[in-house]
C-alpha cells in the first residue's frame, strides 16, 4: 500500500487525555496495553490474527503535519505547549505482537504496547481498527476455506464492501485466510495476490445472442474461457450455448475451457445437470464454479447434496463478514511502572466478561511433541520461566479443572516488532503469511475447528499471574 498518514484518525478523547497527561507532568510515565478480543465470531473455535504489516506502517509514518496541529488549536481545547510537543511527535516504545495468520483465542493479548503514557495511548484507535477489520475477514474467509474441503475459494466482495479500504485490506485478509485469488484488482498489485474474474452479465446482454457473446468471448481469450451461464437459462440455453462455443472456437484452436460459472437459481441441482452435459460433450476437464451470496454453511449444505462444484466465488458475506460482522478487540491498560516497578492495573466489571488480566505478560502454545498439536495457551508474568519437563495448567474461571502436561514443546507467540521506536521484526510476505496461517490451522485439534459446538480451547493463567489478579480483585470488589 501507498503510506497514508494516518495520524489523525483516532478518537478524539485520545488528543485529550494526551493534553492532560502532558499537562499533569505525566507524559512520560511508562505504561502497558493489551490487544485481545473477547468472542470469537459465528460462535467458532478460534479466529486469526491478521493486520499486523498495516500496524507496523503506521507507526513508522506516525507524525502531526503543520494542518494536524492548526486544526487542534482551532478546537481551542489544547494548550500551546501541547500542540509545540506535537511537532516532534513520533513512537518510541516497544511493540510486540502475535504474528499474522496465527490462530488466536478469547482474552489472551494479540500485541502488547509498552511506551511513554500519551505514545501508548494514542495508537489505540488505529491499531483497534486495522487489527479488529483483518482478523474478522481472515477468520470468517479461513471458516469458508475449510467448508469447501480443498476446492478453490475466490474472494468477489469489494463492491459490498465498506469502502475501498476496506475491500482491499479485506481482500488481503481473505489471502491471509486461504483464499487463493480475489476479484479486486488493487490488492493484487499491491500485495500479488492472484487476481481472477471474466465477465458479468452485461457481457452477455451486449450481443444479439448469447451464443454470440459466448464464442466472442472464447475468440479474444482462448487460454482462459470461463462462460457464465445463467443469464437467461442455465440449462435450456446457458450451458448448451457454452458447448456450442467450445465445439465451434476453441476445438478447432487446440484449447480446452476453464469452466462455467452458475450464479444464481439452485446451483445444486444446476451443478449435476450441466456436470452431466458437460461430461458428455468430452469436456470432463471443465470445471464449475459458483457464486451467489455463499457462505461456509450454504458451502456445506451445497456439499451434503452432492453439489458438482469445483470452486467458489464467495463476495458479500465474507468482505463484510455479514453472519457475525464485529470482531470485538479492545486496548486495555495493564501495567505501569514506578520507580523501575512493574505495577499491575486491573479493569472491574460487573460483567465477569470485562474483567481484565493484569499485569505484562508473556503469551506460550504449548504443543504435545506427538503429534504436533496444540494443547493449550498459557498466560505468564513476563519474568517467569515455564517448565521444560512437565507442567500443570488449570482453568482460571474453574481452577479446579487441572492437567498435568508431559512430552510437549513451548512457543513463545509475542515476538518484538519494535523496540525503543525501531522496528525489530522482518515482516515475510504476504504469501508466506498465508502458508504459516495453513500450518498453524493444521496443529489444532478438529474438535476446535468444528462450525458447531467447537471445543473451547484454553487460555490458563500460571499460578504467579492468577494470584495477582485474584489478589487485585479482592483488593478492588
Amino acid at each position: 500500500m501507498n503510506k497514508t498518514n494516518y495520524t489523525m484518525m483516532c478518537d478524539f478523547y485520545e488528543l485529550t487525555m494526551a493534553n492532560g497527561y502532558f499537562n499533569s507532568e505525566m507524559k512520560d510515565k511508562i505504561c502497558y496495553f493489551d490487544v485481545f478480543y473477547r468472542t470469537v465470531p459465528d460462535n467458532g473455535g478460534f479466529a486469526i490474527c491478521a493486520g499486523l504489516e498495516q500496524v507496523i506502517e503506521y507507526i513508522e509514518n506516525l507524525h502531526f503535519s503543520e494542518e494536524d496541529i492548526e486544526y487542534l488549536r482551532n478546537q481551542k481545547c489544547f494548550s500551546e505547549e501541547f500542540l509545540e510537543y506535537l511537532r516532534n511527535f513520533k513512537f518510541t516504545g516497544d511493540i510486540y505482537a502475535v504474528k499474522e495468520g496465527t490462530p488466536i483465542f478469547p482474552k489472551e493479548p494479540i500485541m502488547i504496547v509498552r511506551g511513554k503514557a500519551i505514545e501508548a495511548q494514542f495508537i489505540e484507535t488505529y491499531v483497534l481498527s486495522v487489527l479488529n477489520h483483518q482478523s474478522l475477514i481472515a477468520t470468517k474467509t479461513n471458516r469458508i476455506v475449510r467448508a469447501a474441503e480443498g476446492r478453490g475459494i475466490s474472494e468477489f466482495g469489494s463492491r459490498r464492501a465498506h469502502g475501498a479500504l476496506a475491500a482491499i485490506l479485506g481482500a488481503r485478509a481473505a489471502y491471509i485466510g486461504g483464499a487463493g485469488a480475489t476479484a479486486c484488482t488493487q490488492t493484487g498489485r499491491e500485495f500479488d495476490v492472484p487476481v481472477t474474474g471474466t465477465m458479468a452479465h452485461s457481457w452477455v446482454q451486449m450481443f444479439p445472442d448469447e451464443l454470440t457473446a459466448f464464442k466472442r468471448y472464447c475468440e479474444i481469450y482462448p487460454d482462459n474461457v470461463t462462460l457464465l451461464v445463467d443469464t437467461y437459462s442455465v440449462l435450456k440455453s446457458g450451458v448448451p450455448n457454452a458447448i456450442k462455443a467450445f465445439n465451434e472456437v476453441l476445438l478447432p484452436l487446440g484449447k480446452r475451457p476453464k469452466a462455467i460459472r452458475l450464479d444464481s437459481g439452485d446451483i445444486a441441482y444446476q451443478s449435476k445437470k450441466a456436470r452431466k452435459m458437460l461430461d458428455d460433450a468430452g469436456y470432463k476437464d471443465c470445471k464449475i464454479v459458483a457464486s451467489n451470496s455463499l457462505d461456509e454453511h450454504i458451502i456445506v449444505d451445497l456439499l451434503c447434496q452432492n453439489a458438482k462444484i469445483d470452486a467458489f466465488g464467495v463476495g458479500e458475506r465474507l468482505i463484510t463478514s455479514k453472519s457475525s460482522p464485529v470482531f470485538d478487540g479492545v486496548y486495555k491498560l495493564t501495567a505501569i511502572e514506578e520507580n523501575g516497578q512493574i505495577i499491575p492495573k486491573i479493569k472491574i466489571s460487573e460483567n465477569v466478561g470485562k474483567i481484565t488480566t493484569p499485569h505484562f505478560k508473556k503469551l506460550y502454545r504449548l504443543y504435545e511433541k506427538s503429534t504436533n498439536k496444540a494443547i493449550a495457551d498459557l498466560l505468564t508474568v513476563y519474568d517467569e520461566k515455564v517448565p521444560q519437563d512437565e507442567i500443570e495448567i488449570f482453568d482460571p474461571e474453574a481452577t479446579w479443572k487441572r492437567k498435568v502436561v508431559k512430552d510437549f514443546v513451548c512457543e513463545d507467540l509475542l515476538v518484538p516488532i519494535f523496540l525503543n521506536g525501531k522496528k525489530v521484526y522482518q515482516s515475510p510476505s504476504l504469501q508466506e503469511i498465508r502458508k504459516y496461517c495453513e500450518e498453524q490451522v493444521e496443529c489444532l485439534w478438529d474438535e476446535v475447528k468444528r462450525f458447531e459446538n467447537p471445543h473451547n480451547y484454553y487460555v490458563d493463567l500460571s499460578q504467579k499471574l492468577w494470584d495477582i489478579k485474584n489478589d487485585l480483585l479482592k483488593k478492588n470488589k
